[in-house]
């Protein structure tokens, strides 16, 4: 074998190896953040058009996340706000649109207070999203309900489960429990 044949094989597999390290990598970096985000992933590759695209704007919310001051809450403030939690609840079956308002209210309260920006719906949500992607599903779907209970457009069974729904955020972010 000449010399000039050894370096081609060599530069060659060389080349096969990079490739390979490197779909490895990328193949581990897309599994860490389908198992940090959860279903959320999922939904923003759908939002995003493609892998590459999701995988940019979840690398920018952790990036984002990391610069936030996220503190967990003294055992007194979360026992103050679980009786909050419990006066909401036990109003419901008078008034449930109001209470389905109270809990929103109290979910960003809460989220404020651990230091979560709660300027903007969807800033929330891609806020929320690193450490609480497996619950975001309830928070979306509590949210819709509050909206169009502001109309009048939602029922008494929708608005329970808008309640069921906020709880399990509210609990996760009171015990500064994460959904991964």
């Amino acid at each position: 074998m000449s010399t000039t044949t050894l370096v081609v094989a060599i530069v060659i597999a060389a080349v096969v190896v990079l490739a390979l390290i490197a779909t490895l990598w990328l193949s581990a970096r897309r599994r860490r953040l389908r198992d940090r985000f959860g279903p959320e992933y999922e939904r923003t590759v759908q939002e995003e058009g493609g892998a590459r695209a999701a995988e940019r704007d979840l690398r920018a919310r952790e990036q984002r996340h990391e610069q936030l001051d996220i503190k967990e809450l003294p055992a007194e403030r979360r026992r103050e706000y679980a009786e909050a939690w419990s006066d909401v609840q036990e109003h419901f079956v008078d008034r449930p649109e109001t209470s389905v308002a109270e809990a929103d209210d109290l979910v960003s309260r809460l989220m404020d207070e651990r230091g979560y920006p709660t300027a903007e719906y969807e800033g929330r949500l891609r806020d929320l999203s690193v450490e609480h992607g497996r619950t975001l599903d309830h928070y979306r779907a509590a949210h819709d309900v509050k909206v169009r209970s502001g109309g009048g457009r939602a029922t008494t069974e929708e608005l329970r489960g808008a309640m069921v729904h906020y709880r399990a955020l509210f609990e996760e972010l009171l015990t500064d429990r994460r959904s991964r």
